[in-house]
């Protein structure tokens, strides 16, 4: 199963956010394990860089994190392809629609997010982490029975 990860899970993760952090946590974990594949955009980690070092004021702090996402999440390009088809998406916010475009390209079965309402008309569904992780458990025990 593909995960394509929207900035506020990463940040719930790095700035342990609660009470959002132990879900978002847990999806990254599934994706070091290999139980999941988690994919992140590329403008999505200069977001995570620009916030971290505006929150905390630290460069270093700041760079560590977009070291760990890029070795942790796969992190893939925005292409002209993403951006034609991002305009011609029905969505108000240009980035999420980026950001649905290259879940698309990328064959995502999901979007993670905690603003589900900004994907409303995308291609791929958006579902916070507790829905994901609610859904994954389902299919591991459907699996097994």
């Amino acid at each position: 199963m593909k995960a394509f990860i929207d900035t506020n899970v990463v940040i719930d993760v790095l700035e342990e956010r609660e009470p959002f952090y132990k879900n978002s946590y847990r999806i990254i974990q599934l994706g070091l394990e290999g139980d999941i594949e988690t994919i992140m955009s590329a403008g999505a980690v200069k977001d995570v860089y620009y916030l971290i070092r505006r929150f905390l004021k630290d460069d270093i702090k700041a760079r560590e994190s977009v070291f760990l996402i890029s070795n942790y999440i796969k992190v893939c390009n925005t292409t002209s392809e993403d951006i034609t088809n991002a305009l011609i998406l029905s969505m108000p916010d240009f980035e999420d629609a980026l950001i649905a475009s290259a879940a698309r390209r990328e064959k995502a079965d999901y979007i993670i997010t905690r603003n589900e309402k900004d994907f409303e008309n995308s291609p791929i569904p958006a579902i916070t982490p507790e829905q994901f992780l609610e859904r994954l458990n389902t299919n591991i025990n459907t699996n097994f029975n």
